[in-house]
């Protein structure tokens, strides 16, 4: 009996080590929209940030569906931007900043256009900030349709935004800034 009793422990044990340093997987075949978007809320008016993260993060499933820790550390923090997240590195998942530059007639829109769908082709989301009524919002681009377009996701609250238009959305913008990662498995 002790040694049935060990093994099962042993089993347990080994099982719990190998969870903890398991790789970066992507949630259910890589469906961002019904996986993530669907089942996560931006909890503060002001943590959209923080909730792109998030959806990051719950996507390659080093945390789980009920995680809110950095919003809840954020909540309404008003003077925040991508630089609170710039070479941070969350759950094995490195987040870095880029085109952080004047908006106008000189920014780069095809450089940022190439590196968005450089990070789709790899199959990564790219975080994007873009104009709202209030400011700036903050969206997961998750796919380019056939014409060349970037769709893109975020919430507000519990309800779901989706953009099908991102690019034109830049364009009037002059540029925007952006946030990309790498995966330390």
């Amino acid at each position: 009996m002790n040694k049935i009793l060990l093994s099962l422990i042993l089993l347990i044990s080994t099982s719990v080590i190998f969870h903890s340093k398991a790789q970066a997987q992507k949630a259910d075949n890589g469906n961002f929209f019904n996986t993530v978007v669907n089942n996560h809320n931006q909890i503060f008016e002001m943590s959209c940030i923080p909730s792109v993260v998030e959806m990051v993060l719950k996507y390659y499933k080093v945390v789980d569906f009920d995680f809110y820790d950095l919003q809840n550390e954020w909540q309404n923090k008003m003077d925040g931007s991508f630089r609170d997240f710039d070479k941070k590195d969350l759950y094995g998942i490195t987040f870095s900043q880029q085109f952080v530059l004047p908006r106008d007639a000189t920014f780069p829109i095809d450089s940022l256009f190439q590196t968005i769908e450089n990070e789709l082709k790899a199959e990564k989301k790219v975080i994007i900030s873009l104009p709202s009524d209030t400011g700036w919002h903050m969206f997961v681009i998750c796919e380019q349709t056939p014409d060349g377009e970037f769709v893109s996701y975020s919430k507000l609250g519990t309800h779901t935004l989706i953009l099908r238009n991102t690019k034109e959305i830049v364009r009037k913008s002059n540029g925007t800034e952006i946030m990309t990662y790498s995966i330390h498995n």
